[in-house]
């Protein structure tokens, strides 16, 4: 009868699971479940940070067309001419020089700059006009630099543009 009795111990005892194992297994669920979340955050900021690019590349493709419009203000488009900070002159209402246009172009640009990217302060559009003494094309190097939100490293999206002058 021995036997018979050990055997319905052990019977009884492996029923169901001790509170160790519970508590175990809770670990390993609470642990699963924090890396979930840290892919979760990361993959947010990888998608905020494909956001900002894009739409980096979209404001430096604005000024690019804007140059392109405006070919007689080629120069006019360089921003250390006015300090990097060109003022509008509100050419929607009046009549302007192809200089002008080119400040006022600028000044809009910039605006939507600092809008549209983060860290308003460290935000910087620069265009650059290089070897005009080329008779052939006029050479653009369009620059804009951002800083990201919990963020020590600046972001900069850099083009060079060549646009060919054509024979008149």
């Amino acid at each position: 009868m021995n036997s018979r009795n050990l055997q319905r111990t052990r019977a009884r005892r492996q029923r169901g699971i001790s509170i160790v194992e519970a508590l175990v297994a809770l670990v390993v669920i609470a642990v699963g479940m924090l890396g979930i979340a840290g892919l979760y955050l990361s993959s947010l900021q990888s998608s905020r940070s494909a956001k900002l690019r894009a739409q980096a590349v979209q404001l430096t493709g604005s000024i690019i067309d804007r140059i392109r419009a405006n070919r007689d203000g080629a120069t006019a488009y360089a921003t250390a001419t006015y300090g990097g900070v060109p003022a509008a002159q509100n050419c929607l209402t009046r009549r302007c020089t192809p200089a002008q246009l080119a400040q006022d172009d600028l000044a809009h640009w910039i605006e939507d700059i600092t809008a549209t990217l983060p860290g308003a302060a460290r935000v910087t559009g620069v265009v650059q006009v290089t070897d005009r003494a080329r008779p052939d094309s006029d050479n653009y190097v369009v620059r804009i630099t951002w800083r990201e939100a919990n963020s020590d490293i600046d972001y900069t999206y850099t083009v060079s543009l060549n646009i060919e002058n054509a024979p008149l």
